[in-house]
This record gives structure tokens, sequence and C-alpha cells, in this order.
């Protein structure tokens, strides 16, 4: 930019150096430093400092100059600290006062005046810094513009990878973890689980298909509350041996071979399915039921079943109080493997089947007719679910840890 310094800078319609704080502020969006700019209207780099950041505390006689381009401050009380609060803040940090004080001064947290001072402080040339309210306020300012490009819109390898995943049913978390293992020196490729969330569930940002939120576990297109679960109460089972007394070394999971399972209910409560999951390896089996889920049809199903690994990965197995488990004695004495009842209205007790049951709505709505699926569809999920990594087992998958076991065993 080629400026011309005047020789006569006198008052121009009452002010001065019009012309020359203009072209400065041209300057410093084009991208030129302080001290160029500067150079460049012929000015005082501490000129072009007050201009920008304001003179908060003038000599004795001069009154204080808010910045060149200050805005219009925002009207009613606001989540962020407005201008006034951080002159408040510079005022009391020159008079020593703590955090605490200042914070209780401005109705605001310690932790937010602590993060604002973080943030927005200047290093000094000799070491140390000060908290200049204008320049803070503006930077804050600057900061917090809205709307901004998200990171998964502006990198299309980065959106297609999720996607596809999306569209296998990994959860965000599982492909966030993906997305570190698969591209371990690309922080481009690289995001929280949260902001997949944020490019499917807010509304115009445009990040991600609006539609690959039917593939979310919960399939819905908005966020909702967590809620209890409806639970059931079921009728009084004889001869039940509670949870209490199942061996102490199916609680830690170090030992396989202590399973929990559960109905997942159809349309209208005629149809069900039967889960099985592994405590240890999460790995699933899923029970087909194709004659109803009374007492009878579930034994026998789940004896079938059981009989698909070896009798060594089979030590126990916990139920809640379902009449379907009615003939528990007999599955004991047909597998030899004894059954443990939960107590009423307690679903942690079998906290990985109930995790296991919600991942399969996916695959199996509620109020739809399960006796549709045949047992090759059954088992096509459970390969899929226990294809899937899983946080708990360090990102390995069921599989993998079960084929371990496996092996060792042979």
């Amino acid at each position: 930019m080629n400026f011309e310094i005047r020789e006569n800078r006198g008052k121009e319609n009452g002010k001065r150096l019009v012309r020359e704080r203009a072209a400065y502020f041209l300057l410093m969006e084009q991208g030129y430093s302080t001290r160029e700019a500067a150079r460049i209207v012929g000015i005082n780099l501490r000129t072009g400092k007050r201009w920008r950041n304001g003179w908060h505390s003038p000599p004795v006689g001069r009154k204080p100059v808010p910045p060149i381009d200050q805005e219009e401050p925002a009207s009613g009380p606001s989540r962020y600290l407005g201008e006034s609060e951080r002159i408040h803040l510079a005022d009391r940090l020159r008079e020593k006062a703590t955090i605490r004080q200042i914070a209780a001064e401005l109705g605001r947290s310690p932790s937010t005046i602590s993060r604002e001072i973080r943030r927005n402080r200047r290093p000094m040339p000799r070491g140390g810094w000060v908290y200049q309210p204008f320049h803070a306020h503006r930077r804050a300012e600057r900061r917090r513009a809205r709307p901004k490009p998200g990171k998964i819109g502006q990198n299309p390898e980065l959106r297609d990878f999720i996607q596809d995943h999306l569209l296998m049913r990994w959860s965000p978390e599982q492909i966030c973890q993906a997305l570190r293992t698969r591209f371990p020196d690309r922080p481009e490729m690289h995001v929280t689980h949260e902001t997949i969330y944020q490019a499917l569930y807010v509304q115009g940002r445009g990040e991600l298909r609006r539609e690959l939120t039917r593939a979310l576990r919960t399939g819905r297109a908005m966020r909702r509350p967590h809620r209890h679960a409806y639970k059931r109460v079921a009728g009084p089972i004889r001869n039940m041996v509670m949870i209490s007394d199942r061996p102490a070394e199916a609680a830690d999971r170090a030992i396989p071979g202590h399973w929990e399972g559960d109905l997942i209910i159809g349309r209208n409560g005629r149809s069900a399915i039967g889960t099985l999951v592994e405590r240890a390896t999460r790995y699933v089996m899923l029970v087909h039921l194709p004659h109803g889920h009374n007492a009878t049809a579930t034994k026998d199903a789940l004896a079938t079943t059981v009989r698909r690994l070896p009798p060594h990965l089979w030590r126990s197995l916990a139920w809640d109080q379902g009449s379907e488990m009615a003939a528990h004695r007999d599955f004991t004495v047909a597998t030899n493997i004894p059954v443990y009842f939960c107590n009423p209205a307690s679903p942690w007790q079998r906290g990985s089947n109930e995790n296991t049951n919600g991942l399969l709505r996916q695959y199996f709505p509620k109020g739809t007719d399960l006796t549709a699926h045949a047992p090759e569809h059954l088992d096509a999920v459970a390969a899929e679910l226990n294809a899937r990594p899983r946080k708990t087992l360090g990102w390995e998958t069921p599989a993998e840890r079960l084929a371990k076991l496996l092996d060792l065993a042979s």
C-alpha cells in the first residue's frame, strides 16, 4: 500500500490523524504487523497500539480512550463477559485483589475470571504479563464470532469416513477411536464424538447428511434427556438362586464364562429374541424363538444355542425374574449351567446385557414382529456386533477377545 505521509498533521474538522487511522486499520486488516503498519503511515508504534487497544490508564489529567473500532455493548445480561466487566477486572487486578474477590464482585465464577485472564492477557517484552481490558474484549469478540466452519465440513475425506462407518452402525465414539488408529500422524483426521453429534444434530451446518441419524442407536434426529427405562414386573419363580450367591469370580470379569441374558420383545408382546452376552469379552449370541417365548420354548432354544460354544465358556447365566425362565431348573439339568436371578427393578446387575439390548434395537425396532427374522439374520447381526471395537476392551472387538480365549484353551 502506497501512503503519502503528510508534512502538516494539524487538526482536520476538529480531529487529528483521521486519514492515518483509516490507513492504519486497513493495513492491519490486510495482514501487516503493528510495527510495519505504523511505519507506513508514519506514526509512533505506541500510537498504533493505543488506537487498536485503547488507552485505559492515561497520565494524570487525561481521559481513558477506548479502541477506535469499539463495538456497541450488548444489552441485558450475558453468559459472556462484557467490556465494563473487563474494565472492572483490570482495575481490581492493579489493586492486587484476588480472583475470588473479583468473581464475587462481578457475580461470576472464579474459574470464569481465571480463564479470562489466562486467555486474554498480553505478555510483556521483559517477562510477565499485563491485562488490558479493551484488547482482551476485542480478542474475545473475534474468537467468539459465529458461525465458524466445522472441521468435518472442510475435510471431504474425514466426512466420507464418518458417513461410511455410521452406515455400518458404528457409534460416534467408536468412529473417533478408529480415526486415531487409522491416521495416527494426521491430526486433521481426528475429531471427538461430540463433533460428530453436533454435525448430525445442529441444523443448518450441513456437514453430515441428516438421514444418517437413523443409523444411530436411538435413531432420533434430535437429542433427548436420559429417562429411566420401563421396568418389567415379573411374577415369582420357584427355586430361584439370587445373583448375590453367584461366584465372586463373575463380579470382576477376570474369568470368562459368566453370561447375562434377557429377551427383547416384539409387537404386542407376541414375539421375542433371546440375547446372551459374555461378561469378560462382551461376546453376543442371539437366540431364535420362532415358537413363542414361554418357559418351555425359551429353555429349549437356550439349550440349543449354548451348545455352539465349548463347555468351559459356560460357567453361569444371570437373568431377570421374567416368567420365560420358569423352567430354569430343567435348563440347568440339560446344560450344567447354573442360573442366577437379579433383584427386581435392578437392570444394572446385568449391565452388559442391557447395553447390548439397546444396540440391538437398531436392528430390531420396538413394535415390530420379531418372528420375521430368520436364524441366519440373527447370526449376521450378532457377527456385526462382535466385529465392532469396544472401548471397554481397549478397542479390541469381542470376536478378537473370544478368539484369544479359544486359542489359549486349544
